[in-house]
């Protein structure tokens, strides 16, 4: 198998140009498919806030099941962000990797950015 991400990317990719032809949406700017797609990613996690039981006052059961679904739900929307940014899945490692060591570096008091030194 490839990687993964890949993957993921090529299909979600397969998917947004199959719902753009099918529904014949394909005009829309990339920066408003954006707009729309945070919109639809906010609404994903509200459904996810739903299913990890965030309102204290009701005694709910925790599906699991849910959580991964709408945890997919929200990187379905992600990824397509990413595509019509022109992000790649490449692009999106490196970039996760870099951001990662500056978040480590923060944590352990090593950033050069303001208000992260250790006391």
């Amino acid at each position: 198998m490839g990687d993964k991400l890949d993957e993921i990317f090529a299909l979600q990719k397969k998917f947004d140009e199959e719902l753009m032809r099918l529904r014949n949406i394909n005009h829309i700017p990339w920066n408003e498919w954006i707009q729309k797609e945070v919109l639809a990613m906010v609404s994903e996690l509200g459904e996810l806030l739903n299913e990890v039981s965030f309102k204290w006052w009701k005694k709910q059961e925790i599906n699991r099941e849910g959580v991964k679904e709408e945890l997919v739900d929200i990187l379905h929307f992600f990824v397509s962000m990413c595509i019509k940014a022109g992000i790649s899945a490449d692009e999106l490692y490196e970039a996760y990797v870099k951001k990662n060591r500056e978040n480590f570096k923060r944590q352990w008091g090593l950033s050069e950015k303001a208000g992260y030194k250790a006391e």
